[in-house]
């Protein structure tokens, strides 16, 4: 049981090194090396748990999406106002959030498989619309899906814009 408690450890230590190390430099400059320096492990336990450079970006941005909030119950357009500003809060502060965006918009050598974190950003979105239309909170002819992918486009945008001027 220790054994397995200490991959576990070992595994999270290495995605939270590179996501550290992939915010600050993106894909292409992030080296192997430095990641596991920061991780404080051998090239061995990387390997063991994960193949390659882009398995462990895939990771990070897999990650990032399982750092969302579940939706509380009650006003649905008040979660997703809770949801957007705690993804806006987070990226101010939390590395692997904005490693996985980051990784997910680049245009380097990594082709990011991004969609399914961005998909669940949407997929949750798109509920919590639909559910607000038939709570009377949002018009009736609101498309859920549409807004949604709105939504999340323009926030991915907004951040994008953001790395660019700070």
């Amino acid at each position: 049981m220790a054994e397995q408690e200490r991959a576990i450890r070992t595994r999270r230590a290495i995605i939270e090194a590179a996501a550290t190390v992939f915010d600050e430099q993106g894909y292409d400059a992030a080296n192997i090396a430095e990641i596991l320096a920061r991780a404080g492990v051998t090239k061995g336990a990387m390997y063991f748990h994960f193949p390659s450079k882009e398995a462990l970006a895939e990771t990070v941005m897999l990650e990032q999406s399982r750092e969302l909030p579940a939706p509380d119950p009650g006003s649905a357009l008040q979660t997703m106002i809770n949801l957007t500003r705690h993804v806006g809060q987070e990226l101010r502060k939390n590395p692997m959030m904005r490693a996985g965006i980051r990784l997910a918009t680049e245009q380097g050598s990594f082709r990011s498989h991004g969609a399914p974190a961005y998909l669940g950003w949407i997929d949750i979105l798109e509920s919590q619309l639909l559910q607000a239309r038939n709570q009377g909170e949002v018009l009736a002819d609101v498309e859920p899906r549409n807004t949604a992918e709105f939504i999340v486009g323009s926030f991915t945008g907004l951040q994008m814009l953001s790395q660019e001027l700070s």
